[in-house]
């Protein structure tokens, strides 16, 4: 018989991908795409994807066996590999790390090293530390991982060794299976008893045990009323509602046959479906729009709606999610913030009911495979739902066969480009590739558009369709800009308020009117600082100050976690004139109720909204008018399309305006645009002021006239002589390493062999803006070439000279990280 052997992908940080033998017993199930349980090193369990079958072997090379086979059926198809090893080669990632990236965590398996008592009794002597660690294994068989916790951080590997040479352990490896579906117990009565003379039969002999008899008249009210859930049975809850039965009347029951059990799978997915409506007729301009797009996805396949902020955009898409979804296509919904999903799902849901499906990170690993799964099925024509697919940048990968059309809404945000860990991937540019090698349309729609696709747009590689009036009878709102500095000079300011903004607060809570303050930092202040020495409390992992959070009373870094009580005196010179300095959104909520103390208030961050379905009741009561003014992040410049809001205050536009970074005008103006589209939704045209010491910068100008093209323009002219992107590509060489020193060495060595070998701009190395973080020192190389260099040829020399730079002694703590058109 012809040996046949797998190609298997691992869950590791590897471009290769190994080869494993199929044993003869699993030939005819092994197939590219299920997931297979193979051994790797010594030791170490993993589950791998099947890449490719074959009877072919490479030479040379001791091959270990496939172990065992987890699935069924596929997880993954060859058509979203080829969308894999893309992203592989043009982010320069491992094969491994886009595997990791791509499925739920539950679906990625690796063996745990468990010990177990040897066959060899204590038979030399024992150190303490010995014995309490045999002591413990003999109770019951411990995880490594675990006695490493419990050991406080000195790990006792030389004891352990010795033990398992003297056989007083054993060590095995043990692969548990993280997802488990989710089940109830129900009860059925037997067909038997269906008929009303063996009913009464039954019940009659059961004249000694009225408790039993009790339960049967109860099951079958239940009934009666249609209490029977699903398929299998009422569930073991509904029986016990009341208190007055037992699990052991219903185990009596199940003895004697009456009653039948039985498991039945139940969804973890929210099924809350809101009521039925039809599909909203378009306006004119809306009508125009969408017959331009239907014409130009025709010829160009990927087409940028630009649409000024509440013009009806998402109307739009649903008018194109229905015509796919008439053609029994998929269609993938991207949005760029998990915080945009809960008022789409309720629109979506009104129109396509329980075929939208989300996806997110928000969500439990189980609920994420639910999702995976249910996908899975309508691909393989087992579920007709999971034909509208809207998620955040993770969605992507999902095992999606048969698309339609593909959606990416606020493609500007640069949240859908991945930081760490790899894959740094971009979600918009791969669903760009994900729509061509599908051969299907893929609509971009921002009111903002990034400068990379509206130049694609502009020189007609995409299409281009614009929406420049509001939707209805509303108006852009009108944008008023209040000088801080004059407002300081005159001393006129109301605590962090302008008097143009304090005045327009007054007027519209006067008229029972919403308003929305952004300010783009969290936490009480961003330092805190000695007003007689200077001493600032730094982080001692990361170069940072540390910010006061004074709901907590600690002083935390956001980098690394590190937190510390707010100190009453300076640790320099001991001084208690301590104070807490600059502005973020916990400051400006006591601020805010201080200067009005009737006014409902609530913080929208990342503080107030971690817990899972936080955000979504934040907008449930800004929706209900139960909440006046909103303090928050950039959460609040995307998606909240409430009525009531009149106004909208931008504390402090400097902070954006003067960011270290070459797109922070481009990001100042769409994150400014953006907020101001939350105002005058509705009838009433709404109002923003921008507070800034910079009356007369052009972001603050253009943003004023409401001008994108000039602005689009002006900054383009800029970038192409300074050779930036969208004219120019980067690609950003981060090298780490715990020493100083050694991190210096290694990046400037690896910079001297780029400009040797590479013939690109390189600039650098230079020390980031934050120079060390959770104690690992970061130097940045950045390399600038022109968008028609052969990026294979590049990323193959960058790879080399970053393996030379590996191979030097003294760099084996060395990391080198790769992020292709960073962001």
């Amino acid at each position: 018989m012809i040996e046949s052997f797998a190609e298997v992908i691992l869950p590791l940080p590897l471009y290769d991908r190994f080869t494993y033998r199929i044993p003869d017993e699993l030939v005819s199930v092994v197939k590219p795409g299920i997931r297979v349980i193979v051994q790797f090193g010594a030791r170490k369990f993993y589950s791998g994807l099947v890449y490719s079958v074959s009877d072919k072997a490479p030479d040379g090379v001791d091959i270990k066996l496939v172990e065992a086979v987890i699935d069924d059926n596929e997880v993954i198809f060859p058509v979203n590999f080829e969308l894999w090893q893309w992203i592989s080669d043009y982010y320069m990632a491992p094969m491994g790390d886009v595997m990791k990236a791509a499925l739920p965590s539950a679906l990625k398996l690796e063996s745990t090293s468990t010990l177990y008592p040897g066959p060899v009794s204590e038979s030399m002597p024992l150190t303490p530390e010995e014995v309490e660690i045999l002591q413990r294994v003999r109770e019951k068989p411990i995880p490594i991982k675990e006695l490493q916790m419990k050991s406080g951080g000195l790990f006792p590997l030389r004891s352990l060794r010795k033990m398992i040479e003297e056989q007083l352990i054993s060590v095995e490896e043990e692969i548990d299976e993280k997802y488990h579906e989710k089940t109830r117990t129900v009860y059925r009565l037997h067909a038997l008893y269906d008929k009303e003379e063996p009913w009464n039969l039954m019940m009659a002999s059961l004249k000694w045990a009225p408790k039993q008899a009790g339960l049967l008249s109860h099951f079958k009210t239940l009934l009666q009323f249609g209490s029977f859930d699903g398929q299998k049975g009422i569930a073991r809850e509904k029986l016990l509602v009341n208190g007055r039965f037992s699990d052991n009347t219903i185990r009596e029951l199940v003895k004697k046959g009456i009653l039948i059990q039985d498991e039945e799978i139940l969804s973890r997915l929210t099924t809350d479906m809101p009521e039925q409506a039809d599909i909203n007729l378009l306006n004119k301009d809306q009508m125009e729009a969408i017959a331009q797009i239907r014409a130009q996805l025709s010829d160009k396949r990927v087409v940028l709606l630009h649409g000024v902020t509440a013009s009806g955009k998402t109307e739009i898409y649903i008018h194109l999610i229905e015509e796919a979804c008439r053609q029994n296509k998929q269609v993938l919904y991207l949005v760029p913030e998990i915080a945009l999903t809960p008022q789409i799902v309720h629109r979506l849901r009104k129109i396509f009911g329980n075929r939208v499906l989300v996806y997110h990170s928000k969500m439990s690993d189980a609920e994420r495979v639910e999702v995976w799964n249910r996908v899975l099925e309508h691909s393989s024509g087992r579920n007709p739902e999971a034909q509208v697919i809207l998620g955040a940048r993770s969605a992507v990968f999902l095992p999606m066969t048969n698309p339609g059309l593909i959606i990416v809404d606020e493609e500007h945000e640069n949240s859908y480009k991945q930081q760490d860990p790899s894959p740094r991937y971009n979600a918009r540019d791969m669903a760009v590739v994900m729509g061509a090698r599908h051969g299907i349309p893929v609509l971009l729609g921002s009111a903002t558009p990034s400068f990379e696709s509206y130049l694609n747009a502009s020189s007609g590689k995409y299409g281009l369709v614009k929406l420049t009036k509001r939707h209805g009878s509303s108006k852009l709102p009108a944008i008023v800009i209040a000088d801080v500095q004059d407002a300081y000079k005159r001393r006129k300011m109301k605590s962090m308020l302008t008097p143009q903004l304090y005045e327009a607060m007054v007027t519209a809570l006067e008229n029972r009117e919403q308003i929305v303050l952004f300010q783009n930092r969290r936490g009480y202040s961003p330092y805190t600082e000695c007003m007689d020495c200077g001493w600032i409390p730094m982080c001692k992992n990361c170069d940072v100050s540390l910010t006061y959070h004074k709901k907590s009373g600690w002083l935390t870094c956001h980098y690394c976690g590190y937190h510390l009580r707010m100190p009453t005196n300076c640790d320099r010179c001991h001084s208690s004139n301590i104070k807490s300095r600059g502005m973020g959104t916990e400051k400006v909520e006591d601020e805010i109720a201080a200067l009005f103390p009737e006014a409902r208030i609530a913080r929208m961050d990342l503080d107030t909204t971690r817990s899972k379905h936080a955000f979504e009741r934040m907008i449930r009561q800004f929706e209900g008018h139960k909440i006046d003014i909103v303090i928050g992040t950039q959460m609040v410049t995307k998606g909240l399309d409430i009525q009531h809001i009149s106004l909208v205050g931008i504390l402090n536009a400097d902070n954006l305006l003067n960011f270290p970074d070459f797109r922070a005008h481009e990001r100042a103006f769409q994150l400014m645009q953006q907020v101001s589209g939350r105002s005058g939704r509705r009838e009433k045209e709404g109002k923003v002021v921008i507070q800034t010491s910079q009356k007369g910068h052009s972001v603050i100008g253009a943003l004023v006239k409401q001008d994108y093209e000039k602005f689009f323009r002006d900054s383009m002219a800029e970038r192409k002589i300074f050779f930036y992107p969208p004219w120019f590509r980067l690609i950003r060489i981060i090298v780490k390493h715990r020493n100083q020193s050694n991190v210096d060495n290694a990046a400037q060595f690896l910079a001297d062999l780029l400009r040797k070998n590479v013939q690109v701009r390189v600039l650098g190395p230079e020390y980031p803006l934050i120079g060390r973080i959770q104690l690992w020192y970061t130097k940045e190389i950045w390399m600038k070439f022109s968008r028609d260099r052969k990026g294979p040829e590049l990323k193959e020399n960058i790879r080399e000279a970053m393996a030379q730079v590996k191979s030097l002694p003294g760099n084996s703590g060395l990391v080198i990280q790769v992020d292709v058109d960073p962001m």
